[in-house]
Formats: C-alpha cells, structure tokens, sequence
C-alpha cells in the first residue's frame, strides 16, 4: 500500500508539472519579461489591430501587387498601402518559420510552435522596436480592403448592409486610389487606378451586384525552363510507352508464328 501510494504522489506531481508546461507554452516566463520591462520601460499603447494589420498585409500582396508589379509601378511612400506603412512589419519579416508546427523568432532565435504564440512574444520582449513615433497602421485601411472576408474562417453570414458604412469604405477606397495611383502620373498609374476601382471600391454597395476581388489575382507565368522540361518528360514517356507496346506487340507475334511451323519428324532408322 505505501508503494501505491508513493506511486499515486508521483503521477499527480507529473501530471501537473506538465500541464503547466503546456500551459506556459508560448507566452514569456513572467521574470524574465518583468526584468526587462524593468529594463527597457513598460510598452508603449499601441492602437494598431496585429491580425487586421496582417490580413490587409495578405489582400495587398495576392489581390494588387501581382498588377503593381506587371505594370513595373512604384508606389510612393505616402501611399497608406506602401510597407513602409506597416508598423509590424519588421517584425513580421523577423519571422522564421522552421517546420509546420515550429517558428523561430528572428530576433532571438527562441523557438514556438504556434505563430500566434510567437506574436505575444513579440508584444513581451520585443516591444521597444516598433517605431511608434509615426502614426501609422495598415489595419486603418482594412474597411477599404473588406479584410473581414480575408479573416472570416468560415463564410461570414449574411448580415443587414449597413448603407452608411458602405459609403464610408467606398470613400476610403476612392482616396486610396487616387493617393496611390494618381492618374496624371502616367499611363501606369491610370490604368492601375482603374483597376483599383474596380478591384476594391466597387463592391462597397449594399445593392450585392459587385463582388471584391471580381479582378481575380494574376497567376504566376511557369517558367520557360519548367515548359521545356515538362515537354521532355511527356516525350520521354510516350517514347518509352511505344517502345513497351510494340515490343509486347512483337513478341506475341513470334510466338504465333513459331507454334504455325510444324515440327520435323525424324525418320525411323531401318532395324
């Protein structure tokens, strides 16, 4: 009995000790980050939304840069959507992502295995190189961007159009074309304000006529050397199939001829 005993002890004490390891996994060890926040300060009150940020981050690289850059455009710094705009976005770059479950912090190469774990240890330790001296927030240009399509996991439900709202966004959207791509800049920025009106504005209505992105995103061209190989490989195998077919093809017709020949009958030797 004081076997079992002891025995009982020792899985409670384990089953603990590793619940509150995984439990801790993911956020700082709060000495560690009270000790540098006694260093460096406490954090600065950010007003900046980290996943709206990202989101909008997501929409400008898949839904406009593909356009931006086959237009061989460059957008000025005071454009909102510039990534000099984007005040994580150091921090973002700073991420390593090791395997499917495991990413690294840049910074100090300390290991999570979950992205959002590594963004609370970018809000504890790493807080103090976020420039926050320029009011800037690629969040603030999510309503124009409709980022809530890009974050719902699941198709949103339908919801009463809000009309002023709508108007609101599309008034964003407008500004942001016209700071972005201004049409007396050249044929470029026409065309690329053009298509901004009708990638991200027009579907701020409440009529449903519209729907965002209804440009699509511009599929990667395959390389010219991926063509090649991929024709040489289609060669080869039809080569080889024939080669296979007829060789089969062959053999079956020997064998039929070999069982026409009749065999040769040997004469009997006079006794």
């Amino acid at each position: 009995m004081k076997w079992l005993g002891l025995l009982y002890l020792f899985l409670s004490v384990s089953l603990q000790f590793g619940g509150v390891s995984s439990k801790n996994q993911g956020h700082e060890d709060s000495a560690a980050t009270r000790t540098i926040r006694k260093e460096l300060g406490d954090p600065p009150e950010v007003h900046c939304s980290r996943e709206r940020s990202k989101a909008a981050w997501k929409i400008i690289q898949e839904y406009l840069m593909p356009f931006v850059e086959k237009e061989r455009y460059q957008i000025s710094r005071t454009c909102k959507l510039h990534p000099d705009n984007d005040l994580y976005r150091d921090q973002e770059e700073h991420k390593i992502q090791v395997d499917l479950n495991e990413w690294q912090c840049g910074y100090c190469k300390k290991r999570f295995y979950d992205d959002k774990f590594l963004d609370k240890h970018f809000d504890n330790r790493h807080y103090n190189l976020l420039n926050v001296s320029h009011t800037r927030c690629l969040a603030d240009v999510c309503g124009a961007l409709h980022c809530d399509l890009e974050m719902d996991s699941v198709p949103p439900k339908k919801t009463k159009c809000n009309p002023a709202a709508a108007a609101r966004n599309q008034h964003l959207c407008e500004g942001l074309a016209d700071s972005c791509f201004p049409v007396k800049q050249g044929p470029a920025a026409s065309r690329l304000h053009e298509f901004f009106l009708r990638q991200f504005c027009d579907s701020h209505t409440c009529t449903g006529r519209q729907k965002p992105f209804s440009r699509g995103r511009r599929k990667k061209r395959a390389s010219i050397s991926y063509l090649v190989i991929s024709i040489l490989t289609l060669a080869l195998l039809f080569l080889f199939y024939s080669y296979i077919y007829m060789y089969s093809r062959g053999v079956k017709r020997g064998t039929q001829e070999l069982k026409r020949v009749t065999p040769i009958r040997r004469k009997k030797k006079p006794s």
